[in-house]
């Protein structure tokens, strides 16, 4: 699907309250980790080190200019969330003693952070010396910080509105609108990376506009995107406009480009500029088509003198990594162009980072993560300090919110797997809708109805990208609701309590090729060319339903291997194993001509996500000798 995206009222999603949902099955157990492990044991209260450095006498001296005040915000926006759906007292009492003390930290012009006050973001910094678009000479990450905040107390006002977090954060929000409307300072003068890591306060200045209908925070976020596309290095609605690759923009840093779409989706709820809408449509179309790993996460690193960059457009290397904070990035773009349009699309993408890519980088404990998860590479949990960790939580908790939603005229089911969600509505009462599946492993999906009063109404089910030839059944009884891939079956009729839903989703192994050229040209002393070379690169990886599959190391100790395998996928001999006992994992066996076969296993979930094992998702293709182009985009 391309162009502008929809607005139809009707396709509007909203999420229901925490407390309504339940997940379990994968999603479940990872939200249960991540409450019980890093953000119950990260911050527990004011003297915990994410928190402590917000002190005023550390404060006063801090001249480095590090990311590390974001943490407090991550941690209150994950934690908001993960104690409103659990009740958890011991959680919420951390929550608030923190709100307290940061309220009673922030000084009286509203500042909030970490920097002294020469180094804050309302002193304009000097620019580089070779900059010629104010890219500051010292790295600050002051107002990134100050985002952070403004979504963590946000979070934590919705969660628990009496705890004062949204004083703090007016306050907060009242010294930018008067550093970059009213002292004229420019936001990407004071950011890294040609101003995008300053930008992104676009975000919660959005949130924070529609908690308070505050005008002066509207103005602050047109404001925002007019300095954004005033700087030539960046000039993101521009450049998006013009065709420009994610790649191209400012650094093609993923993380900050794919925040500064969310925000920029939520200035386009309001704005209705045209404009928004189709710079979001291009981005996100772009990043989909040339931006992703089998696993669903932004893939880059590879071609740029800097880390955690989109790679070109036209370059692909199995040893490219997805960074987990640009998962979170990318899953929050997803659920705001999901509520605004309704469009299944969007839930797909969720679903499929989700159950790859953002699992794969958590360790079961909930207090692990990895910085980088490399599509062929080593799984390396990270350091206490590093973002990635609060991240990968702050992602987490983001599932609760998106696996079920509800239109004007019924539920919406997003995700599918194990759990249930509660709506209340006017014309049935309670509706309790009931999932019961081994989902992502089955294919067999049952919806069951509790009904409080019979009523007329909707029930939406996404029917994934994938899934060719789904059938549905209610009551046993064949519907003759549409059925297509990659859209919602649409079930309407009068529903009744104790009616049940039957989705079969059919689930072969499925082949991704991708491939590569570098064309190489010899020049003679004149510059004439005189011989071109074109290296040709190609790999083949596997999955199956939403997950993709990967293996370990080769025979036990090589970090590739190349294959020859035939150039039509249906004659691939690619076995289903079948589940062993209780564990409903299903593996994949690779059978080869001249070699053992090679094991395949979900690639969130190899090796038991032990610390240092490998993960091998793409295999080499030996040349077929005519140089032939094959391979789709990699897209599950």
């Amino acid at each position: 699907m391309s162009g502008p995206l929809p607005t139809a009222a009707r396709d509007v999603q909203r999420a229901p309250a925490p407390s309504q949902v339940r997940l379990r099955g994968l999603l479940g157990d990872a939200l249960d980790a991540n409450r019980r492990g890093r953000l119950s044991t990260f911050v527990t209260g004011p003297d915990s080190p994410a928190i402590a450095i917000f002190d005023p006498a550390h404060r006063a001296h801090n001249d480095e200019g590090d990311w590390y005040g974001e943490h407090a915000g991550k941690w209150l926006s994950a934690a908001a969330k993960a104690a409103a759906r659990s009740g958890d007292p011991a959680l919420e009492a951390h929550l608030r003693a923190v709100v307290s003390y940061l309220d009673a930290v922030q000084e009286a012009d509203g500042y909030l952070g970490t920097y002294a006050p020469h180094r804050r973001f309302m002193v304009p910094q000097p620019p580089k010396p070779e900059s010629w678009n104010g890219e500051p000479a010292l790295r600050t990450w002051d107002v990134w910080t100050h985002s952070y905040l403004l979504l963590g107390l946000l979070d934590v006002h919705r969660a628990f509105p009496d705890a004062g977090a949204l004083d703090a954060a007016q306050r907060i929000g009242a010294l930018c609108w008067r550093t970059f409307c009213v002292d004229g300072i420019d936001i990407t003068s004071v950011g890294n990376h040609h101003g995008m890591s300053a930008t992104v306060l676009l975000d919660p200045v959005m949130d924070l506009h529609a908690l308070t209908g505050d005008a002066d925070l509207l103005s602050l976020a047109h404001r925002i995107v007019e300095q954004m596309d005033a700087n030539p290095r960046l000039a993101l609605i521009e450049r998006a406009l013009d065709g420009a690759d994610p790649s191209e923009i400012a650094t093609g840093k993923a993380y900050q480009l794919c925040w500064n779409l969310v925000g920029l989706a939520k200035l386009a709820r309001v704005s209705g500029d045209p404009r928004h809408r189709d710079v979001l449509d291009a981005q996100w179309r772009a990043i989909v088509d040339h931006h992703l790993s089998l696993g669903g996460g932004p893939f880059g690193g590879i071609g740029h003198r800097s880390r955690e960059v989109f790679n070109p457009a036209f370059v692909f290397d199995p040893q490219a990594y997805v960074e987990t904070c640009s998962i979170l990035a990318w899953l929050q773009l997803n659920r705001e162009l999901l509520a605004i349009t309704g469009d299944a699309r969007y839930a797909d993408e969720i679903e499929r980072t989700a159950y790859n890519d953002l699992l794969g980088a958590q360790a079961p404990n909930g207090e692990d993560w990895c910085y980088y998860s490399y599509a062929n590479g080593q799984r390396i949990h990270t350091n206490y300090w590093r973002c990635c960790k609060s991240s990968g939580a702050m992602a987490i908790e983001e599932l609760q919110g998106v696996a079920y939603a509800e239109r004007d005229d019924g539920p919406v089911v997003n995700l599918l797997g194990p759990g249930e969600a509660t709506f209340d509505r006017i014309d049935a009462g309670r509706v309790r809708v009931v999932q019961d599946t081994r989902y992502p492993f089955d294919g067999a999906v049952r919806f069951a109805l509790d009904v409080e009063r019979a009523a007329d109404f909707v029930l939406h089910i996404r029917i994934p990208a994938w899934a060719q030839d789904a059938t549905l059944s209610i009551n046993g009884a064949p519907s003759d609701a549409a059925l297509v891939a990659g859209d919602y079956a649409s079930l309407a009729r009068t529903w009744r309590n104790g009616d049940v839903v039957t989705l079969d989703l059919q689930m072969p192994p499925r082949v991704h090729r991708r491939s590569y050229r570098n064309v190489q040209i010899s020049r003679a002393p004149d510059g004439s060319p005189v011989r071109q070379q074109v290296l040709h690169y190609a790999w083949i990886a596997f999955g199956r339903g939403p997950l993709a599959y990967a293996t370990g190391l080769i025979d036990g100790y090589k970090t590739s291997e190349i294959v020859r395998l035939p150039d039509d996928d249906a004659q691939i001999r690619l076995e289903a194993l079948a589940p062993q006992g209780d564990d409903p994992v299903v593996g994949l066996r690779l059978h080869l001509d001249d070699r053992a076969p090679i094991d395949f296993a979900p690639y969130y979930g190899l090796g038991a996500r032990a610390d240092r094992i490998w993960r091998l998702t793409w295999l080499g293709l030996a040349p077929t000798g005519d140089g032939a182009d094959s391979g789709d985009c990699g897209a599950l």
